[in-house]
């Protein structure tokens, strides 16, 4: 079945998404608090963007590979989304989200929701303007002028509004068409272009045989880091030593992960997301894919989940496209990041 893109979505008042907290998460266990587990650093809850599918090989690894647990924690609960992650976060029925800068930031700036990103798997965003190569063939952003553009209701509005604005394109030269997350409307012609995710729709719809063209926003104006770690202050300023454990369980993960792309994917289609009737091979793919996007140069010098000073000036220069008013510091804190690696240096080698 086919499930939604994730939306940068404009967050929820907190206020109000408590009422719907039940419904977010997956399954009808308690959120267990820290203390509780067998580990020393008590048991982990994670809310996951998206479902259990080849995106978090990562945590897959380090769940199977038993690293949360030699990092301290005892069960560990993660969550499938999509769902409400940072109200699930700041009212700590979750430890630790996994969301992206412009919803963050959005709930943040707007809810003065108690939040900060404390490192990043995705250094370059998933979406994109995704078209059929016989078709719309939208491969720059003037391509966009006179073309119909299927886009989602929210935050995914907000997003392809400031891609024209980065781009100087004219909104009234672009018909935006409302649409859902299926990309049938892209395949049937009743839109040149629809918003999607270089990681899901775009193999998706490649997989079928048709030739696709992508516009990354990443690569065109609108670079932010996805798939980041969000907690809340009090976590970081009570608790440093499970957000580190954390962060240095979730990046011996990824190593293996990135080392094993073959295995991540089984783990989602076998075991994690065994229920999901996953197909292997767009699995497979997308692992690949998603590697661009988690390794760059300054991941290649710093390591993974890190977050340059330079990748930080281009995200707050897209929030403010986005018209997101909003301080770095009040979004970002690699401090404990930045201690655990210099602690551990070893968590800074990537699988050659």
């Amino acid at each position: 079945m086919p499930f939604p893109l994730r939306a940068a979505r404009a967050g929820a008042l907190l206020t109000a998404a408590v009422l719907v907290l039940a419904a977010c998460g997956s399954g009808d266990e308690p959120t267990a608090a820290a203390g509780e587990g067998g580990g020393a650093l008590g048991d982990l809850t994670l809310q996951l963007s998206w479902i259990k599918n080849a995106e978090f090989a990562g945590e897959f690894f380090a769940d199977t590979n038993g690293y949360y647990e030699e990092a301290g924690f005892g069960t560990v609960t993660m969550d499938p989304g999509p769902g409400a992650i940072e109200t699930l976060v700041a009212t700590e029925d979750a430890d630790f989200g996994l969301s992206n800068a412009v919803s963050t930031a959005q709930v943040v700036a707007e809810e003065d929701a108690p939040l900060r990103i404390v490192g990043t798997k995705f250094q370059k965003n998933p979406f994109t303007i995704l078209s059929l190569a016989d078709g719309g063939d939208i491969a720059t952003p003037q391509d966009l002028v006179g073309k119909r553009i299927g886009v989602q209701a929210g935050g995914n509005e907000t997003l392809f509004d400031a891609l024209l604005e980065v781009n100087g394109i004219d909104p009234a030269s672009v018909e935006k068409v409302p649409v859902e997350y299926d990309p049938a409307p892209l395949i049937d012609g009743e839109v040149d272009g629809f918003l999607a995710y270089l990681t899901n729709e775009s193999i998706t719809v490649r997989s079928q045989g048709i030739e696709v063209t992508n516009l990354p926003f990443a690569d065109n104006g609108l670079p932010f880091v996805a798939e980041s770690v969000i907690t809340t202050e009090r976590m970081i300023a009570e608790e440093p030593e499970r957000v580190m454990a954390f962060l240095e369980a979730e990046i011996r993960g990824w190593q293996d992960a990135l080392a094993d792309p073959a295995e991540g994917a089984r783990l989602a289609v076998e075991e994690y997301g065994a229920d999901l009737q996953l197909d292997m091979d767009k699995e497979l793919e997308q692992s690949e894919v998603q590697a661009g996007l988690i390794v760059t140069p300054d991941v290649e010098a710093n390591g993974l989940f890190t977050i340059s000073d330079e990748l930080i000036e281009q995200n707050m220069a897209t929030l403010a496209a986005a018209g997101i008013d909003i301080e770095a510091e009040d979004l970002f804190d690699l401090s404990l990041l930045e201690q655990l690696l210099e602690e551990k240096p070893e968590l800074t080698e990537l699988p050659s």
